[in-house]
């Protein structure tokens, strides 16, 4: 079996857990409501706006004989410039304001859990090291692929709006599928046992913080059916 089998494996109970979230099920059968989608577009603002400098400083702290990873980071820069500003293009297709998430004004601040998700990433990269961000790679490249591209169609089939609406959510979910299978061949290549123990260590906490941003927004927002939808 190759590592991302191993990794796909080890941490198969916390992707249940964030699959099976009220909110996201509700997000994926289109039965959330305006608001909510606009709060969970304001909450991937302000933790996708970290992903190119934490790739970044991921890549900056790599040691010598990781640099064929360090050229994989650099792709992935590449690809991932500029996503936050689907987001915000999105916000304000939905009628809310763009400009307020931007500058994190009043009632547009990231939630406690989305600023606990990326200090904890951060910390892992500057404390402890740097192959552990990789777990939220997984994390959120995984969880794109499963989930994003049902859950717009499905919502803007409910909420019809536009298009522009939901260019994050439907582009992200098709381009990271080919993400995947970058990111399989680059974590198979990872041969220390201590270091592939972390990634799978630092994978289990990034699905229960990232699942902590939906908690949160659960308890803000009631999505229609939500009963009928979680059983």
């Amino acid at each position: 079996m190759q590592f991302y089998e191993t990794l796909l494996s080890a941490t198969a109970r916390e992707r249940e857990a964030l699959f099976n979230l009220p909110l996201i099920k509700a997000g994926a059968a289109g039965q959330v409501s305006l608001p909510a989608y606009v709060a969970f577009l304001t909450e991937a603002y302000h933790h996708v706006k970290h992903t190119v400098p934490l790739l970044m400083l991921c890549g900056s702290r790599l040691p010598e004989h990781y640099e064929w990873l360090r050229e994989a980071v650099a792709e992935y820069i590449e690809e991932e410039l500029g996503h936050q500003e689907w987001i915000l293009n999105d916000i304000q297709a939905c009628g809310a304001d763009a400009e307020a998430v931007r500058h994190g004004q009043a009632n547009c601040q990231p939630s406690q859990a989305t600023e606990l998700m990326v200090a904890y990433a951060y910390d892992m990269i500057n404390r402890i090291n740097p192959i552990g961000f990789f777990g939220m790679v997984l994390v959120l490249e995984g969880t794109s692929v499963a989930m994003a591209t049902q859950a717009g169609v499905a919502l803007q089939t409910s909420l019809g709006l536009s298009n522009k609406a939901f260019s994050y959510l439907t582009s992200h979910g098709s381009l990271d599928v080919g993400h995947v299978d970058f990111y399989a061949g680059l974590v198979n290549k990872i041969e220390d046992e201590k270091e592939r123990t972390l990634l799978i260590h630092s994978a289990k906490n990034f699905y229960k913080l990232y699942g902590d941003i939906f908690r949160e927004l659960g308890d803000r927002f009631i999505p229609i059916n939500l009963q009928r939808v979680a059983a």
